[in-house]
């Protein structure tokens, strides 16, 4: 039971990842790709029916993953708080600043309130990347179980580590990078005009930067946390998911020259999906790596009981297909261009 609850956490953190990345690499580029107020609020409209909908997939994870692995709820929790708050910040100013543009016309109001939505939006992947090399890494738990690591320290792999080091930041800038030529090409897929022909530009260019990068965080993770190497060696069937990543940023640059839209978006969530998935399986059974490896959490010494977990998977089942069909419905009604008419005030 513990390794099923293991695959549900990642599939809804990946679910995630695909949907609000989407959303949080289209706040990056805002600003780049929007020139006028017209503009600016097609990019708007592209996320601004789903974004808060899409968020909802990371709380949903949250709460699975209190219910399936206790343990690393609290650990992770105390441990990762300090960035905790500053994430939970970012989402604060990036949802506000999308409700509250437009309640009042000024010359000041809008440019505030881009500017923040392209900040935090920009802020948050970074953090989101620090946040999984963290975990790829190793955190310093002891033999109680807990752990707190500040923003930095001496920015190097050492036992006593920041949230940020050198191997974090550069997982940063990649994850920025990827969400940067997600949001573009989902932008480019919703637009029209000059928004559309920018968006692709941006992730055109961005491709050649997530591709060198990729290759070298691989080659790094490999020296940094050496049971993702050992488990590819040992399952090789695993090798599936990286093959998926390298389909996905393949399909990505053929489908930009050819100017499909849509399969260059779906193309963006394969490599996505193939290099979380690769995550997951190459840190599995780890849950949460130690710097000392005697410490470290695993999914057995993590998870909750099998009688809970079992009830619990009936209830999961329920909630996970309403949900389902709740965004495949919403979705499919919002296919299609954004239309943005010159005079309209609102979203």
């Amino acid at each position: 039971m513990g390794t099923l609850w293991f695959c549900l956490v990642a599939m809804m953190l990946i679910v995630y990842v695909l949907l609000d990345g989407f959303d949080l690499g289209a706040g990056a580029i805002h600003l780049l790709v929007a020139k006028t107020d017209e503009e600016r609020r097609q990019v708007l409209a592209s996320v601004g029916p789903v974004w808060d909908g899409n968020e909802v997939w990371l709380i949903a994870a949250g709460g699975t993953l209190f219910f399936g692995f206790p343990a690393l709820y609290a650990s992770g929790f105390s441990g990762f708080y300090l960035p905790l708050m500053i994430v939970l910040w970012l989402l604060i100013f990036r949802g506000i600043s999308i409700e509250f543009r437009n309640h009042v016309t000024s010359r000041v109001w809008h440019p505030f309130w881009d500017f923040l939505f392209s900040a935090s939006s920009f802020l948050l992947a970074v953090f989101f990347g620090a946040a999984l090399a963290n975990v790829v890494r190793g955190v310093p738990l002891d033999s109680t179980g807990y752990f707190f690591e500040p923003l930095w320290t001496d920015f190097r792999l050492g036992e006593q580590t920041g949230i940020l080091d050198w191997y974090t930041i550069l997982v940063g800038v990649l994850a920025l990078l990827v969400l940067v030529m997600h949001g573009a090409l989902w932008v480019q897929m919703k637009t029209t005009g000059a928004v559309n022909q920018r968006s692709a530009k941006i992730a055109s260019n961005v491709w050649w930067g997530v591709l060198i990068l990729t290759a070298v965080v691989t080659v790094i993770t490999f020296k940094v946390q050496p049971q993702v190497k050992e488990n590819f060696v040992t399952w090789p069937l695993g090798l599936l998911f990286p093959f998926l990543a390298i389909a996905g940023i393949v399909g990505v640059r053929f489908e930009l020259v050819k100017r499909d839209e849509r399969k260059a978006f779906f193309a963006s969530c394969g490599y996505l999906a193939g290099m979380l998935a690769s995550v997951v399986f190459g840190l599995y059974p780890l849950v949460l790596p130690a710097r000392n490896p005697i410490y470290s959490l695993t999914v057995s010494s993590a998870k909750a009981g099998d009688y809970g977990l079992k009830v619990g998977i009936v209830w999961w089942t329920f909630g996970i297909l309403l949900v389902a069909g709740y965004f495949i419905y919403t979705y499919r009604s919002l296919a299609g261009k954004v239309v943005v008419a010159k005079n309209q005030t609102h979203l």
